[in-house]
């Protein structure tokens, strides 16, 4: 494979469209993709780009993985949609592997994170009232969590700048400080159904919940006879070296939102649950036109089968110590550009100094994409494809960026 970023010739050069008929909700950058290769991109105007962004934690097998391409193009080939009014076996096939692989009973799909949020919140709200307790519908959620753009998950997410100007804020949701563990207790009312928590806060920073805070979570739950909601959009299908980062701390949740990853790209969602947990979740309360269908439940199957595989996440594990190494070194060089690196397998983060939106833009122009978060910090969420030749390549291009950072800095000194 090609590890270098020189621009490749053939390109169609895509000018920059003032009166675009989209909706202008996105800062897009004046960049556009015509091919991707594994963990490659190629833009419309021929340069090679590497891409540890993966369409926000998505493309978990790089782009255009032969095996992905080969199951969904047959399946395109027999039948691309029908009602869940029918059962579909492709979609049933993914839901017994989902569960033979987790803690979960059963499985609802959906096309997105946010849908499958929206589905574990309904889900954890039914459970109670199933059991007579319709009062108990309030969920507590932790400042800087990010849970997706619907109405209820902008409410559970809490932040301001996703909330203003949409009207009253849904209510049912009671935020604490991250990682606080008697906030979290002393929240706990007459009225909470549950606890809701990403065990890495992605587009919060990066911030990794300690093992020992979610089990702690987990015992709480137990204590109060409340369910344990994991928001996995993320942090989940491999990207932490286990197929879901709440397996490292040993303890399993009740209900757990799923997506990105799951798809490769194919857009799919899942809120996977125990069937205790589930008991509410009856004919008619819930549906989705398009979750689960034969498309999309074909892929989800396709990538499966890439991350289940032998060695797939011992070589996630092995990747993101190395990168993490380099990372660890290029921030001891740097201070003044590089903060601190945070996060865990291949979902880490830059504490950066400088601006993350500059220096996002900085490797953009040396031929890497990164995405920004919260906190100043820039994410790289690589294809979980990646090895050594990309590392290097990645941490290179940093390594160019943050030279002329702080070559700016020692001028402007």
């Amino acid at each position: 494979m090609n590890t270098s970023l020189k621009a490749v010739p053939g390109g169609t050069k895509v000018e920059p469209n003032s009166h675009s008929a989209m909706m202008p909700t996105y800062a897009r950058a004046e960049l556009a993709f015509e091919r991707g290769e594994g963990p490659w991109l190629v833009s419309t105007e021929g340069r090679r780009y590497l891409d540890f962004a993966a369409g926000i934690a998505v493309n978990v097998a790089g782009h255009a993985h032969p095996h992905l391409v080969k199951a969904l193009t047959e399946q395109a080939n027999k039948l691309w949609h029908v009602s869940n009014v029918y059962r579909i076996p492709e979609g049933e096939k993914l839901a017994r592997r989902l569960t033979d692989l987790t803690f979960a009973d059963v499985v609802f799909f959906t096309n997105s994170g946010a849908e499958a949020l929206e589905c574990a919140i309904k889900t954890a709200r039914k459970y109670h009232a199933a059991n007579g307790n319709p009062e108990r519908y309030r969920l507590i959620t932790f400042e800087g969590a990010f849970h997706g753009r619907t109405l209820a998950t902008i409410a559970a997410g809490g932040q301001k700048k996703y909330l203003e100007g949409f009207g009253p804020a849904v209510e049912g949701f009671d935020q604490v400080p991250f990682g606080d563990h008697k906030a979290v207790e002393a929240a706990i009312g007459p009225e909470t159904a549950g606890i809701l928590v990403e065990p890495i806060q992605g587009e919060g920073g990066v911030r990794v919940l300690p093992p020992q805070c979610l089990r702690g979570l987990r015992e709480l739950c137990d204590k109060h006879g409340i369910l344990l909601v994991l928001d996995e959009v993320q942090s989940g299908v491999g990207r932490t070296g286990k197929l879901f980062a709440h397996e490292w701390s040993g303890i399993t949740p009740d209900i757990m939102a799923v997506a990105k990853g799951i798809g490769g790209g194919f857009p799919i969602g899942a809120c996977l649950a125990t069937r205790e947990a589930a008991k509410g979740m009856v004919a008619g309360s819930h549906g989705s036109t398009y979750g689960g269908n034969p498309l999309a439940t074909t892929v989800g199957n396709a990538v499966l089968d890439l991350v289940t595989a032998p060695g797939f996440l011992e070589n996630v594990s092995r990747t993101s110590l190395l990168l993490t190494q380099r990372l660890a070194e290029l921030k001891d060089r740097f201070p003044g550009v590089i903060a601190d690196v945070r996060g865990t397998g291949l979902l880490m983060g830059l504490k950066m100094v400088v601006p993350n939106t500059e220096f996002v833009a900085a490797l953009r122009d040396e031929g890497l994409l990164t995405v920004g978060a919260g906190e100043n910090v820039i994410r790289l969420i690589p294809p979980l494809i990646i090895g050594e030749a990309e590392v290097r390549a990645a941490t290179e291009a940093i390594e160019r960026a943050a030279t002329k950072f702080a070559a700016k800095a020692s001028t402007a000194a």
